[in-house]
């Protein structure tokens, strides 16, 4: 059964519950309204009687009761009065030799039941009638109402109104809990037209169109939309990523390839001995890296923390890279003593691939500048060059695998773009962030905020959850 069926289904059924319900107690109180009104003349009928009635002097068996006929009245079609032992004393009204209502006798408390008479229906009111002095019952009191022929038609007529109207009210029930389902579920209709179509044409692009209420259907189509959105990001990220990887796999296999038939063909040579350990271990840096970033998000990769002193980290640092970046004025700039809780190891890779970055990318002449200072809490940590900076298109896509800016640039001009994607999970697995700044033609500027180590020593609840593969989602926000 579909949710549509379904949602029609359970909206018809309480409705008709409720109109049941309903039904029920407007004629169980019309009901009462009735009867009440047929029963008040017969009890006060026999209250009066019974108010009348003396017990004779010195015995306390006999009660003197008035003549019934003077009782008579248009609510009251009959009386009667029965000793114990069954003989009829008096009536008025319509005679008869049974008593109105026989299972009713013997009784001591008043009683009022349905009773058919000759063939008519009538309420019969039993009443004892005891002397008060002696408690001793010395008879019945039977007072009889005019046939219910207009009760009896009044409940049949509502009975037949409120079975019709029960019946009609779950039709148009059903039918406009119909209609209002097919209206609330006609998104979700439109998203699996657009699944389906997204599956068959694999268009990733198409998104769903929803003018309604922000409303639980509203919050699934623009839950759908983001899921399309990212699905549409991770396919080009993927479709890239292959692409990338088989270049960047291709040509130092080509390169290792050419160099060994080199050797087949002349003998070694140390240059093409180079050009193979050259390319092997740019390789074996690639595929280093790529496990590396597979183990962080698997949540395979823990991470040891302890104080760092990112002063003498940067010196590390500084000193490297004035090795790697021949040709370029590479310097610090303010330098002060920070402390962080963080994996030594990770934080120098962090900072090395921005400094390998900045040397990739600033033309020989050119200035790049480190530097360390505490703000509000932080460290902040910086690598800023004169290079050919970044557009600012490309800006929010840095820090994506195997993104370059220039794909058209040489092995030897560019890398194989993650260790900006690496430094980005290094910055967060220890509860902080990148930012970047850059101008074409004038530079590009790589800050990195990390928070200061804790004077008590306990690890950051950051700590905690980069070591199941996140940071911690809540961590605090560098200013």
């Amino acid at each position: 059964m579909s949710i549509r069926a379904r949602l029609t289904l359970w909206y018809t059924s309480v409705l008709g519950a409720i109109l049941i319900l309903f039904s029920v107690a407007v004629y169980a109180l019309l009901l009462y309204a009735l009867l009440d009104g047929v029963d008040r003349p017969l009890w006060d009928i026999a209250e009066e009687i019974r108010a009348q009635s003396r017990a004779f002097p010195g015995e306390l068996t006999r009660l003197q009761i008035p003549p019934l006929d003077m009782f008579q009245s248009p609510g009251v079609s009959a009386i009667q009065i029965w000793t114990p032992d069954g003989t009829l004393s008096q009536q008025s009204g319509r005679q008869l030799a049974e008593p109105l209502d026989k299972e009713a006798l013997h009784t001591r408390r008043p009683v009022i039941r349905d009773v058919n008479v000759l063939g008519a229906h009538i309420r019969v009111l039993t009443y004892p009638l005891i002397v008060e002095d002696s408690g001793q019952l010395v008879g019945y009191l039977q007072i009889a109402s005019p046939p219910l022929t207009t009760v009896d038609q009044a409940r049949r007529d509502l009975l037949t109104i409120l079975a019709l109207g029960i019946v009609l009210a779950i039709a148009l029930s059903a039918l406009v809990g119909a209609m209002l389902a097919r209206q609330a579920l006609r998104p979700i209709d439109t998203i699996i037209e657009t699944a389906l179509t997204i599956s068959r044409a694999d268009d990733l692009e198409r998104r769903i169109i929803y003018n309604g209420p922000p409303d639980e259907i509203g919050r699934l189509v623009a839950a759908f939309n983001e899921m399309l959105e990212r699905l549409e990001k991770l396919f080009r990220a993927q479709q890239r990523f292959l692409a990338d990887i088989s270049h960047e796999l291709r040509t130092p296999l080509t390169a290792i390839r050419g160099n060994v038939d080199l050797i087949r063909r002349f003998g070694p040579d140390p240059e093409s001995l180079d050009a193979i350990q050259d390319e092997a271990e740019r390789m074996t840096r690639l595929v280093g890296d790529l496990l590396l970033l597979a183990k962080a998000e698997a949540g395979n990769l823990s991470l040891a923390y302890e104080p760092v002193e990112l002063d003498t980290l940067l010196l590390e640092v500084y000193r490297h890279a004035r090795i790697l970046g021949s040709g370029l004025d590479i310097k610090i700039g303010e330098e002060d003593q920070v402390t962080v809780l963080g994996d030594a190891d990770k934080l120098k890779q962090l900072l090395l691939n921005l400094v390998d970055n900045a040397i990739k990318y600033t033309p020989k002449g050119g200035q790049i500048t480190l530097g360390l200072a505490r703000e509000d809490g932080w460290a902040r940590l910086t690598v800023a060059d004169t290079g050919v900076g970044i557009p600012p298109e490309h800006l929010p896509h840095i820090f994506e695998r195997f993104y370059r800016v220039d794909r058209a640039r040489s092995r030897g001009g560019g890398g194989a773009g993650l260790g900006l994607s690496i430094a980005q999970w290094i910055a967060q697995a220890h509860g902080g962030r990148i930012t970047v700044e850059s101008e074409v033609g004038q530079g590009t500027t790589f800050t990195v905020w990390l928070p200061i180590a804790p004077q008590d020593g306990e690890p950051p609840p950051w700590a905690v959850e980069a070591n199941s593969g996140l940071p911690h989602p809540n961590a605090a926000q560098p200013p």
